[in-house]
């Protein structure tokens, strides 16, 4: 598996901890977790999972939840590990009869994550989910950094690093060209 890419969760302000009931950590492999929600049951759910249920990205070590995932360049070992660590999740907190077929299960969604992935990396991903004509459909953007000899001269926003907070490099999003990228999944 050369060139292999995987999802990981990005927080670029505090607010995934406020949204959700719990955020995903920052560099969490994430699949999309839409099997975690029922069509029947949407109008039953609170304002923490329907946040959850428009805009998360499922982590698989935590199962909490991130609003945006960046495009990362996985190993083998990398990948074997997430699939490995989502089927265990799910006998243990979903209740799957057993590993076997929750490794099947696992590696779809792993295989599923993967091909959102197919973008720079760095880049990264927003989902909104909604009900339509009862069924749960998906959509996903990409924001994309800023090529700094670029010189369209307006930013809606720039993120930037401030010395002394996390020595994290800065992450610049694109929101001006947001929407040019759609991509749909229904399932």
């Amino acid at each position: 598996m050369t060139g292999l890419k995987l999802p990981r969760a990005i927080r670029l302000d505090p607010s995934d901890t406020f949204v959700f009931r719990r955020a995903a950590e920052p560099g969490e492999w994430l699949v999309t977790g839409s099997f975690l929600f029922d069509a029947a049951t949407l109008g039953s759910l609170d304002a923490k999972w329907k946040a959850a249920f428009r805009s998360g990205f499922l982590g698989v070590a935590s199962f909490g939840w991130s609003t945006l995932a960046v495009v990362t360049e996985a190993t083998e070992a990398e990948y074997e590990a997430v699939v490995a660590q989502l089927a265990e999740q799910l006998v243990e907190k979903l209740g799957a009869p057993d590993l076997a077929t929750a490794r099947a299960a696992a590696e779809e969604e792993i295989a599923f994550a993967a091909s959102l992935c197919d973008h720079p990396a760095q880049t990264l991903l927003a989902l909104h989910r909604a009900l339509e004509e009862g069924e749960i459909r998906e959509r996903f953007r990409t924001l994309t950094p800023r090529d700094a000899s670029q010189s369209e001269g307006f930013r809606a926003f720039e993120f930037m690093e401030v010395a002394g907070e996390d020595d994290e490099p800065a992450e610049r999003v694109d929101l001006v060209n947001l929407g040019k990228t759609n991509l749909g999944r229904s399932r």
